[in-house]
Order: structure tokens, then C-alpha cells, then sequence
């Protein structure tokens, strides 16, 4: 299934690695474009811990992601989604696992891991604010807005 051709969701679950830089990114952009008129929610095949770059170059955009916590699949209360958007790879395996006996579909959107960059704190931010523009293209293409934000 191709992002374009995406069935209109209620329901999103962005996952990655550790539920600390690309999978909350999602989340939250998601929430700034479509607000409750899509239930989000994010996690990570393990345990990380929120992390500052992220943060950062969230909050350049105006998105406060400060109060998100990190957390896993085995952490989830509702699993009903009608859609897993994977992030990563290993990701994208526990997702499959996770829908198997779920009306659920799995798309995934191999994204960089902006923590394997290394050099000064721009160089780094710089990457970070890369994979917060990919993913946002990524969301506004496959979930349209309809007239803007919904802030």
C-alpha cells in the first residue's frame, strides 16, 4: 500500500527504536495538522529517554514536545489502530508481529536516525531538523490537511 492510497484513519501509531526522536516527531506533527480529528499515539521497541535535539528543533517549529514520555509497544493500553506507521526497522518487524491478528495496516517509512551523526551541536541539530522536514512531508502527503493546522 503506498502512502497516497492510504483508507481514511481514525487511529495512528507512529513506532520506532526507542520512542525518543522520530516516532514522538511524528506524533506531534501529526497532532498539530490533524488534532482530534485523528487519535495519535507513539512508541518504541525499547525503552529510551526523551531526547534534548529533538526537542530542540521541535520546538523551532513552535511543537513543545517536553512533556512526551517515552515509551513501548508492551506499554500500550489500546492497541485498536487502524494504522502502524514504522519508522525504522526494527520498528517495522514488531509492527508486523503486533497487527497479525488485527484489522490493521503497516506502512513503513524508513527513516534516518539523526543520532549517528556526529560533530558540533549544528552539525547535529542540522540532521535532526532534516528528519523532522522528511517526516512532516511525509505525513502532509499521505493524512492532506483541510484548510491548515488544526491548532
Amino acid at each position: 500500500m503506498s502512502d497516497s492510497t492510504l483508507p481514511p484513519v481514525t487511529s495512528v501509531l507512529f513506532a520506532c527504536t526507542y520512542n525518543a526522536i522520530r516516532s514522538p516527531m511524528a506524533e506531534a506533527l501529526m497532532k498539530h495538522y490533524h488534532g482530534h480529528r485523528i487519535y495519535v499515539d507513539s512508541v518504541g521497541v525499547r525503552e529510551g529517554d526523551l531526547d534534548p535535539f529533538m526537542v530542540a528543533v521541535m520546538d523551532e517549529i513552535g511543537i513543545d514536545v517536553r512533556r512526551h514520555h517515552p515509551k513501548t509497544f508492551d506499554d500500550l493500553e489500546d492497541t485498536s489502530f487502524d494504522l502502524v506507521v514504522s519508522l525504522s526497522p526494527e520498528a517495522q518487524h514488531r509492527a508486523v508481529e503486533l497487527t497479525r491478528t488485527m484489522a490493521c495496516d503497516v506502512i513503513f517509512w524508513n527513516t534516518f536516525d539523526p543520532t549517528l551523526i556526529e560533530g558540533s551541536r549544528e552539525a547535529r541539530l542540522d540532521a535532526y531538523r532534516q528528519v523532522r522536514d522528511q517526516i512532516e512531508r511525509q505525513i502532509l502527503r499521505a493524512f492532506p490537511t483541510q484548510g491548515g493546522p488544526n491548532v
